[in-house]
């Protein structure tokens, strides 16, 4: 009985070691990303048109994010956005007029410039990705064959 105990112990402390670990890399993950905060002007809006995106830390676990498509004073287009920890993950979510409820996408890669998130079953886009170079972000949505980049510079 008592090896029994011992086991369990044993394995519940390396349990709760493993999520602690889970847990500070997802946490040290979460702090990479906090290059994206400010706000971005796009560069290949169609000539009648100009877009920004803008990004805000709101506590330790979530930014949140805004892109505004305009065309001469007339806002066309509103996406509400977030980078959210839940469930000890990082979550890209998207929120746009055309779908009835938010689009989350899970942090698959992630490096000092640049992170992509992926949600497979997702009709479009499946795959969001983020790469910045100093002054200037390229972003690129993409799934089953189609890619569509939009390039910023940081105001």
């Amino acid at each position: 009985m008592n090896k029994i105990f011992n086991s369990f112990l044993i394995t519940l402390v390396c349990n709760i070691a493993l999520a602690q670990t889970n847990s500070e890399k997802t946490r040290d993950d979460f702090n990479k990303l906090a290059w994206i905060e400010g706000t971005w002007t796009r560069t290949n809006s169609k000539a009648d048109q100009s877009g920004i995106e803008s990004w805000q830390k709101v506590s330790s676990q979530e930014f949140r994010g805004k892109g505004i498509t305009t065309k001469g004073t007339d806002t066309v287009f509103v996406e509400k956005l977030q980078l959210i920890i839940k469930e000890d993950n990082i979550y890209y979510v998207s929120d746009v007029p055309e779908n009835s409820k938010p689009v989350s996408f899970k942090l698959t890669e992630i490096t000092e410039s640049g992170f992509v998130f992926e949600n497979l079953s997702h009709d479009f886009p499946k795959k969001i990705s983020y790469q910045q170079n100093g002054k200037l972000l390229k972003a690129t949505i993409s799934g089953d064959g189609k890619s569509i980049d939009y390039f910023f510079v940081r105001n």
